[in-house]
């Protein structure tokens, strides 16, 4: 599965971080991302926006034991902003 986040819909409140620190980051600009993690992929890819697109086309992988919180960061987000995908 694979995650991302409409940043024109996002708050900056940071629930989506607190719930899934593995797959969330924030940016200077207040506004949350996706990540894959070095720990679970290998290599650390930020999805941030400047060198990725923060779009449907920035998708980023959900590691096997995160699906469960991402999509509860997906449902708790005040935003309505994250977007989970199949691969």
């Amino acid at each position: 599965m694979h995650v991302w986040i409409d940043q024109d819909l996002c708050t900056g409140d940071g629930l989506c971080e607190e719930i899934a620190p593995e797959v969330f980051f924030a940016q200077d600009d207040g506004l949350y991302y996706v990540k894959e993690s070095s720990g679970n992929f290998g290599t650390e890819k930020l999805f941030d926006g400047v060198t990725n697109p923060a779009s449907h086309e920035g998708l980023a992988r959900i590691p096997d034991g995160e699906i469960e919180s991402v999509i509860e960061a997906a449902e708790e987000c005040p935003g309505e902003c994250i977007f989970i995908e199949p691969e």
